[in-house]
């Protein structure tokens, strides 16, 4: 079977590395062009492009799919299936016609929940108990075509979008090869989505980091282990005279305890953590980074930031 494959994170280098092992026949691999990236600020390739090259396979980068040029170039490929996994540029209808077998399509939940951008970390944010992949027979709509198979796992109390990616990138390929070894027959048994039952993971912004303390610190503790790696909960203090006053929470937990203090209050600082009031509960900080440091464990950031973090002081 001749299978195009479209992909540009690591994520997607994971699935097309399972399909080199499984020894498919790839004749060519779509990803997005070269973004300035890095210190310098240089183009740089793709984790699907540095692979690809890797292994001698013939790379397109074309900045969009919707020019007739384009999809005549993928039309010589002469594909049976493509496989598209994070590539981050829309599929109009006239490509997804060009396989015979259609485009599959790996996606990080378990849908029709978390359609869009972000899925993995809107499962956490909004305090999910498990999360998954599903192989999908792709369609105009935003995944919204037909699930062929799914694979889930748990999300546990500390589940961070990191580890929770891992899972997955764990999970994804080992779906996709079951799907190809047996297409035609997960094909003709593919589950329709219920639109009804949709829901729709957003794009993380920066600016969504920011700790709102007014929030309960149920909510606060998920945004912390949900933003991490990127965007970052992070907060501020007017205590830190530098202009550069963004802190950012590594890593937090509910506290037991009530005050009548305003959010965003600290009320204890001990070698534990340091206790924060919300608008519901006490959320207690772990762990977290000053502007130009590391990572620090609470102890460390008590000691060497006391006019930041003691008792009596407030977080932004």
């Amino acid at each position: 079977m001749r299978i195009v494959f479209a992909g540009t994170p690591d994520f997607a280098a994971q699935h097309l590395q399972s399909l080199i092992a499984e020894a498919h026949q790839i004749v060519g691999v779509y990803t997005q062009p070269d973004r300035p990236a890095g210190r310098g600020k240089k183009p740089q390739p793709s984790a699907v492009k540095k692979l690809a090259i890797e292994h001698q396979l013939p790379v397109y980068q074309p900045e969009s799919l919707k020019s007739d040029e384009s999809q005549a170039t993928l039309a010589e490929l002469n594909p049976d299936i493509m496989v598209v996994v994070a590539y981050g540029l829309l599929l109009p209808q006239a490509v997804l016609d060009i396989p015979p077998q259609g485009c599959l399509n790996v996606h990080g939940s378990l849908l029709p929940r978390w359609r869009g951008a972000a899925p993995i970390q809107r499962a956490i944010w909004a305090g999910d108990s498990e999360s998954g992949v599903c192989v999908m027979q792709m369609e105009a709509g935003l995944d919204t075509g037909p699930v062929l198979h799914e694979e889930r796992c748990a999300i546990s109390p500390e589940e961070t979008s990191a580890s929770l990616y891992h899972k997955l990138e764990d999970l994804g390929p080992k779906a996709l090869i079951k799907v190809l070894a047996n297409l035609d027959s997960y094909q003709s048994q593919a589950k329709p989505q219920s639109d009804s039952e949709a829901t729709y993971a957003r794009k993380l912004t920066k600016q969504e980091g920011k700790v709102d303390w007014t929030q309960s610190a149920a909510f606060i503790e998920r945004c912390v282990r949900a933003f991490n790696p990127w965007p970052m909960s992070w907060c501020q203090s007017d205590n830190l005279k530098d202009q550069q006053n963004t802190i950012k929470i590594h890593a937090a937990e509910l506290a037991q305890g009530a005050s009548n203090k305003g959010p965003g209050t600290i009320i204890n600082s001990t070698n534990e953590g340091i206790d924060v009031v919300t608008g519901d509960g006490i959320l207690r900080i772990t762990q977290a980074q000053m502007p130009g440091k590391k990572v620090q464990p609470a102890t460390t950031l008590i000691n060497g930031y006391s006019n930041v973090f003691s008792q009596g002081l407030e977080l932004q």
